[in-house]
């Protein structure tokens, strides 16, 4: 009786659409590096991954001119991936070791950090460039710290 009911199943499961996503190509091909430098040549597209839904959390974004060096972040991380750096008093982020709970986020004061839609971060080297996040340039919604007075008196006078 039980044997009808999984034939039965397997029967629906074979006229089905898949549920997986065929990124990043309708078939997996002989040799993932080959594919990807015909992608860098543009021999072949990539067919695109699945839309990415509101509040993603993707890899972290870093304000270095704006961090106030409060170090909320460095001592809220579960898995210590933000390092902090007492000579620079700022931050580095190894991406590698992060697990996307957004705590450091959440509790950055300045906004000086966030979360981007980027997924695609395997790299063989797990401290490759682009896994250890220094500075990311301006975050857009990020509080502006008002330059200080010292910072304005060493500026030398402009002349016309």
């Amino acid at each position: 009786m039980k044997m009808f009911e999984a034939a039965k199943t397997i029967l629906k499961q074979l006229f089905r659409k898949p549920a997986t996503n065929i990124f990043p190509a309708k078939y997996a091909p002989a040799s993932t590096l080959s594919f990807l430098d015909r992608v860098a040549r543009q021999e072949v597209k990539l067919h695109p991954p699945v839309t990415i839904p509101p509040g993603f959390r993707g890899k972290i974004v870093y304000d270095r001119e704006n961090c106030t060096g409060c170090q909320q972040c460095y001592r809220v991380c579960p898995t210590q991936a933000i390092e902090w750096l007492p000579e620079e008093k700022k931050i580095r982020v190894v991406i590698s070791r992060c697990c996307f709970c957004a705590q450091c986020v959440d509790v950055c004061p300045v906004n000086t950090l966030a979360m981007t839609e980027e997924f695609l971060l395997s790299s063989y080297d797990k401290y490759a460039d682009e896994l250890v996040i220094i500075d990311s340039g301006e975050l857009p919604g990020s509080k502006k710290r008002k330059k200080s007075d010292a910072t304005a008196a060493e500026k030398p006078p402009e002349q016309s």
